[in-house]
């Protein structure tokens, strides 16, 4: 039984009593039976004043509540006049005021993290109670190459590719450093926060692959310019005096010359070479600034192909074309580009080795370029360090092809990788945007 319920409920007995001690004195006490009817008309009135006044407080505290559990806080009250009431009414607009207050506040903070968050070049990949991917931002997509409906729902260590291994491997607060395709790098970390006192996790992709090849450049750049001095300008003296001891040939005895001979070409080639393996490492130094021009990328490649016509013949190997159909040009230092596609056809024709097939593909939205090759394709633990200065699977490589296409093609600002898709399809795609 409410309260207001047990009010009327004693009201109407209280005044029940009265009309039945008003009915008695009617006919035997006039003046009682007067007194009786203004005792029973004051009640009536005293009664409907304290109604209102026990009622009203009580239908505004039921309105507010109301309001407060529609999350409605911009209901408010005026004072009526009465003192109780008023200071009712003004604590709760009071209330109701900071209530606002505190949730346009949250709101405002929470629509600033989510922007902060969407606008983070770090991957930002938010999870649930349940360790499943509950949302990811635009960042984290570019890490891992696939959009926030394919990640949801998802658990981190499901992930395709390199990525679930890796995720699977971390921990609260243990940083760890992952190298992809040779060239990508990151840093992940993982952490908790609470919501509404509960654990979750979150985890933290960054980026560090271009401040890794800029120390990275910085250092082999040191190196290459202090080997290339101190190794040319020995050789350029010792050369100078194998070339002055071929004077003193004739003064030999006629058996001895040959020999004598011999020995200082041999000596003077092997210091050339010498000078020429030093030379192919700081051409990668002084690499310059691409100089941007409208260039045919279809022409480009022509050219290439003629270029690469005989050692393609000699190995039997044929090119198969799959270009666009309209031309696609790009602004580029169009010499850069001739050295980057002449290395990746070099390493697609010794990869096949012979009876295999270049397949050259150009897109025009967004602009690509591919060069495909039916090689026998790239070992996992060679994928990783593709890209990594002076590294070279080949007996007498120097490692310098792939830094010099990595080199020009990020001075360019052009996004490209490196893969084996399937079994005997490896790909080089450059994005000309």
């Amino acid at each position: 039984m409410t309260l207001r319920v047990k009010f009327l409920l004693f009201v109407v007995i209280i005044h029940g009593v009265l009309i039945v001690l008003a009915a008695q004195y009617i006919r035997t006490n006039t003046e009682l039976f007067l007194a009786t009817e203004v005792l029973l008309i004051v009640s009536i009135v005293l009664t409907t004043q304290l109604y209102r006044g026990f009622v009203r407080p009580f239908q505004l505290i039921a309105a507010g509540t109301e309001a407060i559990r529609a999350k409605d806080f911009s209901m408010k009250f005026v004072p009526v006049g009465q003192r109780e009431m008023d200071q009712l009414i003004d604590v709760y607009n009071h209330m109701i005021d900071e209530l606002r207050q505190e949730r346009v506040a949250q709101h405002e903070k929470s629509f600033l993290l989510e922007r902060l968050i969407q606008a983070s070049p770090a991957g930002i990949l938010i999870l649930d109670f349940d360790g499943k991917i509950e949302a990811a931002n635009t960042a984290a997509e570019r890490f891992l190459g696939q959009t926030t409906p394919e990640l949801l729902g998802q658990r981190p260590t499901d992930l395709a590719g390199d990525w679930g291994a890796f995720l699977s491997q971390l921990k609260p607060n243990e940083p760890q450093v992952i190298q992809l395709s040779g060239l990508q790098t990151y840093r992940a970390s993982t952490a908790h926060f609470l919501d509404r006192g509960f654990v979750r996790y979150f985890i933290l992709l960054e980026e560090l692959t271009q401040a890794l090849i800029r120390q990275e450049k910085q250092a082999y750049e040191k190196l290459i310019r202090m080997m290339s001095h101190e190794i040319n300008n020995s050789i350029g003296a010792i050369n100078s005096i194998l070339q002055s001891f071929h004077h003193y040939a004739p003064q030999l005895a006629p058996t001895d010359r040959p020999d004598f001979s011999e020995a200082l070409d041999v000596s003077i080639a092997r210091n050339t070479h010498l000078a020429n393996f030093i030379a192919s490492f700081a051409n990668l130094v002084r690499l310059p600034v691409p100089t941007r021009r409208p260039c045919d990328i279809h022409a480009l490649l022509h050219d290439i192909h003629r270029l690469m016509h005989v050692p393609s013949e000699r190995r039997h190997v044929t090119w198969h074309w799959d270009l666009a159909p309209e031309p696609l040009r790009a602004d580029l230092d169009a010499q850069q580009l001739e050295q980057v596609l002449i290395n990746i056809t070099k390493n697609a024709l010794e990869s096949i080795g012979e009876h295999g097939t270049i397949t050259i593909r150009t897109r025009l939205q967004p602009p690509l370029l591919q060069i495909e090759d039916d090689g026998p394709g790239i070992a996992p633990e060679v994928q990783r360090r593709l890209f990594t200065p002076f590294f070279s699977t080949k007996r007498d490589g120097q490692g310098i092809g792939l830094t010099m296409i990595r080199d020009i093609l990020l001075q360019h600002s052009f996004r490209f990788s490196l893969e084996t898709v399937g079994e005997r399809r490896t790909v080089f795609s450059v994005w000309l945007s």
